[in-house]
């Protein structure tokens, strides 16, 4: 089967590239970088051709309100008429867990639109709602940070590793589309101030992390039900400490 992946070459798009090539699959890894471009249209309809299915995996160069906003409508619109011109029989598309409850910001609006354009369609389809990657924490704990100190809500996470959300991408770009939502969820639930608590310390990281019940979540006012799953997620197998040791490299 010929599988497209739009940002095919990024982090999720590169490991869901390598899994899915792994299982004998045609795969097109569609980015800039190698010539396919959804804000202009460039090489899409030549990626398109011949597959019969486009998981997308890209995202905002920018998180400005404008420019995220104007990202995922156009590039939603330019792949989606690609693929109703190519005959695609599933479209699958990363979002995020609880943008329905995140709107006072951008990135959320800008997600909700991307989604309301797929569900709009009439092309068969998979939205994956996933929860923050671990991979994000550093980005996380460097946005908060004044000085020494990292200023953070104790708001309950359910984080997942890369790797497995790249996994549940593979099993879901064989299947059937579900017409609907899929959520995916790491295996634990941790709270933001001590998941960047454990990720400094095994780093070495000498900043402190101060629990501030009114930081927010990037801005953006949450709650224990802000950022994790509802009922019967699919969940990753890789824990946080596990995925520490093996992934992060002391500075």
């Amino acid at each position: 089967m010929k599988i497209v992946i739009i940002g095919g070459t990024g982090l999720i798009g590169g490991k869901l590239t390598h899994k899915l090539r792994q299982r004998g699959h045609e795969v097109v890894a569609a980015s800039p970088r190698t010539g396919v471009n959804t804000l202009t249209g460039e090489g899409l309809a030549e990626a398109l051709a011949g597959a019969q299915v486009v998981v997308d995996v890209a995202n905002s160069p920018s998180f400005e309100d404008g420019p995220v906003m104007e990202f995922f409508e156009t590039s939603g619109r330019n792949l989606l008429a690609a693929e109703k011109a190519a005959g695609m029989k599933h479209h699958i598309a990363l979002s995020v867990v609880g943008t329905e409850r995140l709107l006072a910001s951008g990135y959320f609006r800008a997600k909700m639109a991307q989604e309301q354009l797929i569900q709009a369609s009439p092309i068969p389809y998979t939205i994956v709602r996933a929860t923050q990657f671990f991979e994000f924490v550093s980005s996380i704990a460097h946005a908060s940070t004044v000085g020494k100190t990292v200023r953070l809500s104790s708001v309950l996470m359910q984080p997942i590793a890369a790797e497995d959300v790249a996994t549940a991408l593979v099993e879901i770009a064989v299947a059937a589309p579900a017409r609907g939502m899929v959520e995916l969820a790491g295996p634990e639930p941790i709270r933001l101030d001590e998941i960047a608590r454990r990720y400094l310390s095994a780093t070495l990281d000498d900043r402190r992390v101060e629990t501030d019940r009114d930081a927010g979540y990037f801005g953006t006012e949450v709650n224990d039900q802000s950022l994790t799953p509802g009922a019967n997620p699919l969940l990753g197998t890789t824990r946080f400490d596990a995925w520490l040791g093996s992934s992060v490299e002391v500075r």
